[in-house]
């Protein structure tokens, strides 16, 4: 604790400026904060969108580890064709490579190891090891033309989340959370969970969902995909939840002595999350408590209630869309396919196809896809040249997939060339793909900004970005 704040809260500062206690500065505390209760979570945009708004939420299925186009979302016959044959050296030359760095004189092309097959009305040519989201192919557009500027995996992860390379910016979602506000007081806005299977399990650091320069309330909020979903959820024994209420208003009021000392928005913050957190305590163990979910449900996403599993948090984040959770991101760590990635894919498609397409088809019928913004894919994808059996970083190509709210079903934009190494048409960049986010939110991305050191920060950068207007219905 600093000298600064120490003399604030001094015996003897504490009681000149006191006239009345600490039961009394609490009770004067909430019955003000009553009245500032329903705007504490606005956005600075409040009702003043810049478009009307698609979306009210966003779920990220971020496949951590690069999963590759070539396998999935990117039908390349030119690549099959040349399989085992010499890299065209006018592909690579004066590209810069990952691993493979060293063996330019060695590389070789690996065809796509999974038939590609059409699926939907739309005819899409997509990868056969994945039939379940196949069977949603009517309800996605999907974007073969994106690239990045970061070939390792934790930079790429910050690149996809904050819109830059240098650490320390806000994530995507805190950006919407500042930007709209939540739609509930009940849980945070913001809510990440992970899974991992099917590969090498890369780590996420939770800098990935933090709030950057943003006042610390906007961060996401990390949940257990096993076990209590928030540590100390439950009050120890012999604690009541009124006595944990009596508490909290203490410490509240005491906060609230100290806030108009402290000229610091973080102790605003420190109240408003002492008080998420009481109110978790209510509406989390209701939100993880799947009982009533019917067997056809559980069957659907293919789900065992508490097992971690992919497939379990998207039901949680089906039931995290229904509370009014604003952005809700889900990390399946097992994409990284330096070897085997035949059999690779066919094991991480166990884990998170057939959920991946019951979120989607259950988010429909309960007619919350039409507002629900769902966007699927990792930081880069993988390059056509084998690395052994496998396939090394790419930063070149890769895929994505956007479905709901506004997005056009059965649509496709953008093209590799012959062999899936780079963008051929229709570049889509990582700065386009949040405007475009933004956009179905009802935000202009180049307005949705914040002053932080004498600059106008935003989450698209300073670069020219644009809305991918073909993919909107």
């Amino acid at each position: 604790m600093n000298e600064q704040l120490i003399n604030a809260i001094n015996r003897r500062t504490f009681l000149k400026g006191s006239s009345y206690s600490v039961g009394s500065a609490a009770l004067a505390y909430l019955l003000s904060h009553e009245t500032q209760a329903a705007s504490k979570w606005k956005g600075v945009l409040d009702e003043k969108l810049h478009f009307a708004p698609k979306a009210k939420r966003v779920i990220h299925l971020c496949m951590a580890g690069g999963p590759s186009h070539l396998e999935t979302l990117d039908h390349k016959p030119g690549l099959a064709r040349l399989n085992g044959k010499p890299m065209p050296e006018s592909f690579t030359k004066g590209q810069q490579l990952a691993q493979l760095q060293g063996s330019r004189n060695k590389l070789k092309c690996l065809g796509p190891q999974h038939e590609f097959k059409p699926y939907g009305e739309c005819g899409r040519l997509m990868s056969s090891a994945f039939p379940h989201i196949g069977s949603i192919a009517d309800d996605i557009a999907v974007i073969n033309s994106m690239s990045t500027e970061q070939i390792n995996h934790d930079p790429a992860h910050t690149f996809m989340n904050t819109g830059s390379v240098i650490p320390g910016r806000p994530s995507m979602g805190s950006w919407l959370l500042y930007g709209l506000g939540a739609d509930t007081d009940e849980l945070p806005g913001f809510v990440v969970m992970t899974s991992s299977g099917g590969g090498q399990d890369q780590p996420i650091a939770a800098r990935q969902w933090h709030s950057g320069f943003l006042p610390s309330r906007f961060q996401g909020v990390k949940f257990n995909s096993k076990g209590d979903p928030v540590h100390y959820v439950n009050n120890p024994a012999g604690v009541s939840r009124d006595n944990q209420g009596d508490l909290l208003n203490t410490i509240n009021g005491l906060n609230n002595l100290l806030g108009q000392r402290q000229n610091d928005p973080e102790i605003a913050t420190r109240i408003a999350q002492y008080e998420m957190a009481f109110k978790m305590q209510a509406s989390v163990p209701d939100l993880v408590d799947v009982s009533k979910e019917p067997k056809h449900v559980f069957d659907l996403y293919g789900a065992k209630p508490g097992d971690g599993s992919f497939a379990s948090n998207c039901l949680v984040a089906r039931r995290l869309a229904e509370r009014g959770v604003r952005f809700i991101q889900l990390y399946h760590r097992g994409w990284d396919h330096h070897g085997n990635v035949k059999g690779a894919i066919n094991t991480v498609a166990g884990h998170i196809d057939k959920a991946t397409a019951a979120l989607v088809k259950d988010l429909k019928e309960r007619g919350l896809l039409e507002d629900t913004l769902i966007i699927w894919g990792g930081e880069f994808g993988r390059t056509p040249m084998a690395q052994g059996s496998g396939r090394d970083h790419h930063i070149q190509a890769f895929s994505v997939w956007m479905a709901g709210a506004g997005i056009k079903g059965g649509a496709s934009w953008g093209e590799t060339d012959e062999l899936g190494y780079a963008v051929a048409k229709d570049h889509v960049s990582v700065h386009d793909l949040h405007a475009t986010m933004l956009k179905q939110l009802g935000i202009n991305h180049e307005r949705l900004t914040y002053r932080f050191q004498g600059l106008d920060f935003r989450l698209t950068g300073v670069e020219k970005a644009r809305v991918v207007e073909e993919v909107l219905a």
